[in-house]
């Protein structure tokens, strides 16, 4: 942390402010201490400060000030309407401003998301914290800033007004993920944090979370989860990666039950060990999961890892990946990615949907090494079809595999868009497929394709057929 006198500039009026009804000024809110939080949408470590800034935010109701800063890696996050569904999505409820063009970012001097600004009660520049996982820092930063504040006489700041732009009523709320049987369809009902178990035409069958979120294991709706994405079937149970939850969950179909398998509920940090008790393993936000010859594949956004679980030994551990962020090729244990977020398995390999390199990257395993299909780096993006190498996506979060037409299909989740990979030649081509916003799960079951649209809070079947397409009608009977 600095200790120089430096003024925090001021907000210039160009900016877009979103959830208050007018612009702040840092001048109205002398006598408070103010965190600026720059950050951007769905990027995994920017979404593990959230709650850290709401704890302290309710702690400190009456002392402490949050800008949430939005300062865009993707094209697709400059536009306003993306801020305001992250927004809602992440439940941020503190005044936001689009720094769309990062002049903001610039002026701050801010070289990676997250970032957060800590300016005292008198408008100084105290520092800047860099990461995740600075709670106790901050709490303890703030609780200091207030104690000398109380030997200074400061103005009573002004009250920052703050109006919140609600998502339409409607029975999903941002649903992440689903997946098609032949008698069901489940939906990862993420905003609602919550599994619905469906028919094919949209019947609530069964609940499973309660909708509150939480981490408690029970009978369908008396359990909770926070944030469920990824799920796979195996055999009379259904898997489901509780992001927000850094577990495993595992549903039993025939009585409902829901229990943790895998993680405790707590985000781990890093380890390079293989456990042979699931339950105590340090999981990090796993997103999607994949099943294969007897093993669980998940991908571990937060650890920017595909981690492996021998279901027959119980062991759980790294598959690929060595936990730093970046794009690189190789051997699993030296390989790295860049926030997976959707696996899915074909005969001999795996194919991970690797968001934050805009990437689809390939284990094999024959060989046992990585390979980029498509993607040529973390800040390399884009929307062209064609071949694997001059093709480009932008930040896919999705992935599943077609065996019959010997395809994958993609949700291009920023280009609102859906393609497909033919296996041989690699070659990407985008489907006559609109209305998409943000879609961040895809399924096939025999010639029906069906997609999660995040954003329109709804569920899409595609007859491959004739090409026609539905939305379905979720029923909550």
């Amino acid at each position: 942390m600095t200790t120089s006198r430096v003024l925090a500039p001021e907000f210039p009026d160009t900016l877009q402010w979103l959830n208050t009804p007018s612009p702040v000024k840092i001048s109205g809110l002398r006598g408070k201490v103010v965190l600026l939080d720059f950050w951007t949408s769905q990027y995994i470590h920017c979404q593990h400060t959230k709650p850290d800034l709401h704890f302290l935010a309710q702690k400190y109701r009456n002392q402490l000030s949050i800008i949430s800063i939005h300062s865009p890696k993707f094209p697709h996050e400059r536009e306003l309407m993306t801020v305001q569904k992250a927004i809602n999505r992440e439940g941020i409820i503190n005044p936001v401003i689009n720094d769309s063009s990062r002049e903001l970012w610039k002026r701050y001097h801010i070289k990676s998301w997250p970032s957060i600004i800590f300016i005292d009660q008198e408008g100084y520049i105290i520092g800047v914290l860099k990461g995740e996982g600075r709670r106790q820092q901050l709490d303890g930063l703030i609780s200091k800033q207030l104690r000398r504040a109380e030997q200074k006489d400061l103005p009573e700041p002004l009250p920052v007004k703050v109006s919140l732009l609600s998502e339409p009523n409607t029975a999903l709320k941002f649903p992440g993920r689903v997946l098609a049987t032949e008698k069901c369809l489940y939906i990862s009902d993420s905003g609602n944090n919550r599994i619905l178990e469906c028919s094919h035409k949209g019947n609530v069958l069964r609940i499973f979370g309660s909708k509150q979120a939480g981490h408690l294991d029970g009978l369908g709706d008396e359990a909770s989860f926070r944030n469920p994405q990824g799920m796979v079937q195996v055999g009379d149970y259904l898997y489901v990666a509780d992001a927000g939850n850094h577990a495993i969950r595992r549903i039993q179909m025939r009585m409902g039950e829901v229990d943790t398998v895998a993680g405790n509920g707590r985000q781990g940090k890093l380890t390079s060990q293989v456990v042979a008790d699931p339950q105590i393993a340090q999981l990090n936000s796993p997103w999607d999961l994949a099943y294969h010859g007897g093993n669980m594949y998940i991908a571990m956004a937060g650890h920017h890892q595909i981690w492996c679980w021998q279901l027959s030994l119980n062991h759980l551990g790294q598959y690929a990946g060595t936990g730093q962020e970046g794009f690189k090729d190789g051997v699993p244990e030296h390989a790295m990615f860049a926030q997976p977020s959707g696996l899915c398995a074909t005969k001999d390999s795996l194919i991970v949907a690797d968001a934050e390199s805009s990437s689809l990257r390939m284990l094999r395993a024959n060989s046992g090494t990585v390979a980029t299909v498509v993607g040529k780096g973390l800040f390399e993006y884009g929307d062209q079809d064609g071949p694997a190498s001059s093709a480009m996506f932008q930040r896919p979060m999705a992935v599943c595999y077609d065996a019959h037409r010997k395809i994958v299909w993609i949700c291009d989740t920023y280009n609102n868009k859906l393609k497909y990979m033919q296996m041989g030649s690699h070659d990407i081509t985008t489907l006559d497929f609109v209305g998409l916003n943000e879609p961040s799960g895809v399924c096939i079951l025999g010639n029906k394709l069906w997609v999660a649209n995040t954003n329109a809070h709804e569920i899409l079947c595609l007859d491959l057929t004739n090409g026609t397409s539905e939305k379905i009608n979720i029923r909550i009977i």
